[in-house]
């Protein structure tokens, strides 16, 4: 057994977090995978596209500029010096092609090594010779130059380099941008429709699982007929459950409240005609008992009614305390910042204290020890105020720790003293989580069993 504060809270930050791991939503995932998808698509359009389409257009071009030239050779051919200057002068001025002698000492550059350039190239070298001469720079000057000759003279055709280039990658990179949001809007829209009616159904999951039952009710109206048909289902589910924990209720709290008048004339028959002290005094005690199991079921069967506010959690443990004072058999050490504040209900925090404590007089004890050493700590982690109340008991089998909030269950340390109706840990458990809290237990690494409440920060 360990000595009290020992590893109080810092052997319990795994067992404390029974909150499931935040994952990647629906949402997101459905987004990605769509995204991904039309993305690849417009890649791939973009580069089919591509190939389908150069192929055609440099065949094109390389006619043109393959007219061009002809058409430039045979004007320059056929027409007289002065016809051949005014030829020249209207080319340059009207086509933007200009007609200048080659020489032999001109540095030029070849078109180009991309696909299209050498398409280009192969068909002017076809449909004009092999001495054509296809350049992107003569002399410096970058334009598209093609040589060729006129009879014995050779001459540079000189055009615009854009004649043979690519599309305008500004127009390209404005459709593949407006393309790509397009498809990622559209994404977003079918991902949210995908992930609605599903974290609807989570919402509604989680506010019947606390027993908001009314606030738990789906549209059953719904365009899709399959999430139509769950919702229906589900509300359905949710009203039987409704009527069947009301039915409990009703049930439990009646059959206590009418246990509640033989037992007091019990009590007040047991005052009056047994003489023996001793009898006596062991039939009260098992009338007091009845009477606090009794108890345990009316504040099972209480609807939950939680009014959250911000308490002060050393105050609430003090009360506690208080309440439980009288047990001898009790010793209690505490280590809880003054100014902790937690979102809670009072009043049920008080009682669901209270229980922990009860339940740890009764079993908590060190083997051959006359009285329960527990102890109690509280740290803010997170998003959580973390609260431990610790026995320093034999603890409880592992396959039994998560049988222990069930209703009427316990476990073999209890039955060997049976004094309750085994509702204490259930009691607790269902005040915590109306109070949007959590509840575990675990056996403690330093021996005895741990029990960990998580309320939000007041």
């Amino acid at each position: 057994m360990s000595t009290p504060h020992q590893s109080l809270l810092e052997n319990s930050s795994t067992q404390l977090d029974v909150l499931p791991r935040a994952g990647v939503s629906l949402f997101w995932r459905t987004f990605f995978f769509l995204a991904v998808l039309l993305l690849v698509s417009i890649v791939t359009w973009l580069q089919t596209f591509s190939s389908l389409e150069s192929e055609p257009r440099a065949i094109q071009n390389a006619q043109q500029i393959a007219s061009l030239v002809n058409l430039s050779h045979a004007g320059l051919r056929y027409a007289d010096a002065i016809a051949r200057v005014s030829l020249i002068k209207t080319l340059a001025e009207q086509e933007g092609v200009r007609i200048t002698p080659r020489k032999a000492s001109d540095r030029y550059v070849p078109l180009g090594s991309d696909p299209l350039s050498l398409r280009i190239s192969e068909e002017l070298y076809k449909r004009m010779g092999s001495s054509t001469v296809v350049a992107k720079s003569v002399n410096g000057q970058p334009s598209l130059w093609v040589g060729f000759h006129i009879e014995e003279e050779a001459y540079w055709l000189q055009t615009d380099l854009e004649r043979v280039g690519p599309a305008r990658s500004s127009t390209w990179a404005i459709w593949l941008t407006t393309a790509a949001v397009l498809s990622l809007a559209g994404a977003a829209f079918i991902a949210g429709l995908i992930n609605r009616p599903l974290k609807q159904l989570s919402y509604a999951a989680g506010r019947m699982r606390d027993g908001d039952f009314d606030a738990s009710l789906l549209d059953e109206k719904a365009t899709t007929s399959e999430i139509r048909e769950v919702n229906i289902g589900f509300n359905r589910m949710a009203e039987q459950l409704s009527k069947m924990e009301t039915d409990r209720a009703i049930m439990m709290a009646g059959i206590s409240h009418d246990l509640r008048t033989p037992l007091a004339r019990l009590r007040l028959e047991t005052e009056m005609s047994v003489s023996d002290d001793s009898a006596r005094e062991h039939m009260a005690a098992d009338i007091s008992q009845l009477d606090a199991i009794i108890d345990k079921f009316m504040d099972y069967a209480r609807p939950d009614q939680t009014q959250l506010e911000t308490v002060h959690l050393n105050a609430i443990v003090e009360a506690a305390l208080y309440t439980v004072a009288d047990h001898k058999d009790l010793h209690v050490t505490v280590k809880i910042s003054t100014d902790l504040t937690v979102k809670a209900d009072k009043v049920e925090l008080l009682r669901a204290i209270t229980n922990l404590l009860e339940n740890a007089r009764r079993y908590g004890k060190s083997p051959g020890a006359s009285f329960a050493t527990v102890d109690i700590a509280a740290k803010t982690s997170g998003q959580w105020v973390q609260l431990k109340i610790l026995d320093h008991g034999a603890g409880v089998p592992e396959d039994s720790l998560r049988k222990l909030t069930r209703p009427f269950y316990r476990g073999d340390t209890a039955r060997t003293s049976a004094t309750g109706a085994g509702l204490g840990l259930a009691i607790v458990e269902k005040t915590i989580i109306s109070m949007g809290g959590v509840f575990s237990l675990a056996n403690s690494d330093t021996g005895g069993l741990a029990a960990h409440i998580k309320l939000r920060p007041g």
